[in-house]
């Protein structure tokens, strides 16, 4: 018999409804494969404990014949995700100890359709990163690396976590949130399917925010079926989330039709960007003739307004963040730090309890938000904002999906860019001008780099129009025939 965590979520699935084996046995082998790897440092929280429970509730439920899609998954949850009982910090200091007392929407979800929580994986402190380097309980480790080289490699962020733990089968699948890439960007370098849904297509309620117009939770998975098939559990109607918006979940697995005659597929000249690497151009190309080759239609479009998309979003992203993270004071919850009056307590606390990169985001997004300032940042950002979203509502009267690399490079070295946020900011050229129209999007694994790393390709389409993403997706996956795997990592026997 296969290795029980080489399954992909849909195997795993249908050999749990067959009986070849139980939900707690596959819990069993996650177990077991977790604790090799603690190298990766992909998860800051085991719960092996909660998940064998969850596991003989899931075989219950197959043997009285309520299963549902996602009955007796092991999953990663993300950190950001609240879990009742469970640590949910956001990977940062200043939420230390936290353990709510109530469940996120998304999480609940899963868990009624029967999932088994594995742990809480690490990320980007409060979801602020490209590279899984700013967490608080320290970098993700991705479990790839270069051809020859024995350099330690960034799994992409914010959900690295996610990302190293599908990519090295210690997680059948992930929770991931994406604010400006951070579930499509790790995918791409780490080998593994990310997709951001529409935003308002999952609830947010329950998730520690980052940037409220932005975050939109989605599945880290190992194929396009299984993003189908998770994405349908994750999503719902919320009224507790008043950005959820009210329309029905599809079946998103019975969109996997193989079909796309007929379909037209966007090519934006603007995301020929100066210095990206030939390897990525190359790809890019490759999964035009891909799609060419299925019989979907190639119409070159324009997106004016790609140039102004990433300083927009590091304006509107900042300004979210400053407003959001001011409830962290050590009054109610995590961290405190006391000295000898109340502002003393709020400094200290903040001082120590955030890290770099969420201080300078804080300290960016106040400044923006100032009297004095507010119109001239703040404002234009969101001006600029609609005009993007306006170039991709003018790109769909002509196409039905817009595909493009997902990011401007393979997976980097541990180190290579924290040190100068400006280039490490340049990561989510390709994926922020979605994440700012609320559009979803899907990474899919598409090739090796010249250094043996992996590669995606995007697909963009309109929105709560996943049902094609999907389709798009899977068809470009089965023509990829994507099947590299990293090899062992440390600490593996």
């Amino acid at each position: 018999m296969t290795e029980l965590t080489a399954l992909t979520l849909a195997e795993a699935r249908d050999g749990l409804v067959a009986g070849d084996f139980s939900a707690r046995e596959l819990t069993q082998s996650y177990v077991t494969a977790m604790e090799t790897a603690t190298e990766l440092n992909a998860y800051i929280v085991d719960t092996p404990e909660q998940a064998f429970s969850m596991a003989d509730a899931a075989d219950a439920r197959l043997k009285d014949g309520t299963a549902k899609a996602m009955t007796g998954i092991p999953l990663a949850i993300k950190d950001l995700f609240c879990t009742r009982d469970v640590h949910s910090c956001s990977a940062s200091h200043i939420l230390n100890g936290f353990q709510p007392q109530y469940e996120s929407t998304v999480t609940q979800n899963l868990w009624d359709d029967g999932a088994v929580m594995l742990g809480k994986v690490n990320m980007d402190e409060f979801a602020m990163g490209s590279s899984n380097e700013t967490s608080y309980y320290g970098p993700v480790r991705n479990p790839w690396k270069a051809s020859g080289s024995e350099k330690e490699l960034v799994p992409g962020g914010s959900s690295g976590g996610s990302s190293a733990a599908v990519a090295a089968e210690i997680a059948v699948a992930a929770t991931g949130t994406d604010t400006g890439g951070s579930i499509r960007q790790p995918a791409a370098f780490t080998g593994t399917v990310g997709l951001k849904p529409t935003y308002g297509r999952c609830s947010r309620w329950g998730i520690i925010a980052f940037a409220s117009s932005l975050d939109q939770a989605g599945p880290i998975t190992r194929t396009v079926r299984d993003a189908a098939i998770m994405l349908e559990s994750m999503a719902s109607f919320d009224p507790k989330d008043t950005t959820s918006v009210d329309c029905p979940v599809p079946n998103y697995e019975a969109a996997l039709t193989g079909d796309i005659r007929g379909l037209k597929v966007g090519i934006p000249k603007e995301y020929h960007a100066d210095g990206v690497p030939e390897d990525i151009e190359k790809i890019w190309k490759q999964g035009i003739e891909w799609l060419k080759d299925a019989g979907a239609e190639v119409v070159d479009i324009s997106l004016p307004h790609t140039k102004y998309a990433l300083p927009t979003y590091y304006i509107v992203a900042p300004a979210e963040a400053s407003s959001n993270l001011a409830r962290y004071d050590g009054v109610k919850y995590g961290l405190r730090v006391t000295g000898e009056s109340l502002d003393d307590m709020y400094a200290l606390t903040r001082a120590e309890g955030f890290g770099d990169e969420v201080k300078r985001r804080i300290l960016i997004g106040t400044y923006v938000l100032s009297a004095g300032y507010y119109d001239a940042y703040y404002l234009k950002a969101q001006k600029v904002r609609s005009l993007i979203a306006r170039d991709f509502a003018n790109a769909y009267e002509k196409v039905d999906v817009i595909l493009t690399p997902t990011a401007p490079s393979a997976a980097f070295a541990l180190g290579e860019k924290s040190s100068d946020p400006l280039e490490m900011y340049l990561n989510d050229i390709f994926t922020v001008p979605a994440s700012l129209a609320g559009l979803p999007g899907i990474s899919v694994p598409a090739g090796l780099s010249q250094d043996g790393l992996p590669l995606g390709l995007q697909l963009i389409g309109r929105a709560f129009d996943e049902e094609t993403v999907l389709k798009v997706g899977g068809v470009l996956e089965s023509a990829a025939q994507f099947s590299a795997k990293p090899a062992k990592w440390w600490g593996a026997k």
